[in-house]
C-alpha cells in the first residue's frame, strides 16, 4: 500500500506485532512492538503488510502542532522541525502513545489529553525531533515581543481582547501584527486566544465550578457562547466534558 498525507503529521507507534510490515522504500525494515514512525507533513511512503499488526495513528494538522510546540516551549513557531523517521526507538515517546491509545478506548479524556501534551513534550524533546535544530528565523515577532503578547493575552482572558490592542502593545499595524503573530506562534490572534480560553475552561470544568462562571471568567459573553465555542474546538460539550473527567453533571 502507499501512504501519504498532505493535510498534517502523522505519528505511528506500533501497539502489537509488526514483524510482517515492512517499509518498502527503506530498505524492507520491518516493524515490531514499540517501534515509531514519524511521517511529516507531504511525506509518502510504500508498505508491504503480510500479518495482523495493532498500531496507533496520531494525526496532527501542520497549524495545530505549531501551537502547541509554541505554546508548551514558549518558543517561535517555525523553529519546530518535523523529521522523518520510521521504526525508532523511542520508549518514552511511544509510552505516552500508547497511553493515548488507551485512553482513547476507554473514554478517559482528561488522561487522553494528558497523554497527547506528553507525546508533544517528548517529541521536541528528543534530539532526533526538533530538539537540537537549528532554524534561521527572518520576519514574526521579537521573542521579546512575543512573550509580551502572550502575557498580555493570559492576564486578559476574562475581558475584551482586540486586535488593536494587540498591535498598540507591539508598535504594529494591525494588518502586519497578525501575520507576524501567525508567523511566529502558528496560529492568528484570534485562535490563540480562543485555545486558551478553552484550556482554562477544561481546568475550571474539570474543578468544578458553575459553568455560567467559568464563561465570564475565561472571556465568553455568555454560557451558551461558551458552549458552542468549546463543542467546536472540543467536539463535546462544557457539561459532557465536566461528566467525562469527573463523572458528575
Amino acid at each position: 500500500m502507499s501512504y501519504e498525507r498532505n493535510d498534517g503529521h502523522t505519528f505511528s507507534c506500533y501497539l502489537e506485532g509488526g514483524d510482517g510490515t515492512r517499509r518498502l522504500d527503506a530498505g524492507s525494515i520491518h516493524g515490531w512492538p514499540g517501534a515509531l514512525c514519524v511521517m511529516p507533513q507531504g511525506a509518502s511512503s510504500q508498505w508491504e503488510i503480510t500479518d495482523r499488526f495493532e498500531f496507533i495513528h496520531l494525526y496532527v494538522s501542520d497549524e495545530e502542532l505549531r501551537r502547541l510546540f509554541a505554546e508548551t516551549f514558549d518558543r517561535d513557531a517555525r523553529l519546530m522541525v518535523i523529521p522523518e523517521a520510521t521504526f525508532d526507538e523511542a520508549p518514552h515517546l511511544a509510552g505516552a502513545l500508547g497511553q493515548l491509545a488507551r485512553a482513547t478506548r476507554t473514554g478517559e479524556r482528561l488522561l487522553a489529553e494528558q497523554a497527547l501534551v506528553s507525546v508533544v513534550g517528548d517529541l521536541f524533546g528528543d534530539p532526533r525531533y526538533g530538539g537540537e535544530k537549528r532554524v534561521t528565523l527572518r520576519g514574526g515577532l521579537a521573542p521579546v515581543m512575543r512573550r509580551r503578547l502572550i502575557d498580555h493575552i493570559e492576564a486578559n482572558l476574562d475581558s475584551s481582547i482586540s486586535l488593536q490592542d494587540l498591535a498598540r502593545i507591539a508598535d504594529l499595524s494591525e494588518f502586519h501584527l497578525q501575520r507576524m503573530f501567525r508567523i511566529s506562534c502558528g496560529v492568528s490572534p484570534h485562535g490563540f486566544i480562543l485555545h486558551r480560553r478553552i484550556d482554562r475552561a477544561r481546568q475550571m470544568l474539570a474543578d468544578g465550578e458553575p459553568i455560567a462562571q467559568i464563561a465570564a471568567i475565561c472571556g465568553f459573553s455568555s454560557q451558551s457562547h461558551l458552549t458552542r465555542m468549546f463543542k467546536a474546538v472540543t467536539g463535546t460539550t462544557p457539561s459532557a466534558y465536566r461528566r467525562s473527567v469527573t463523572g458528575s453533571g
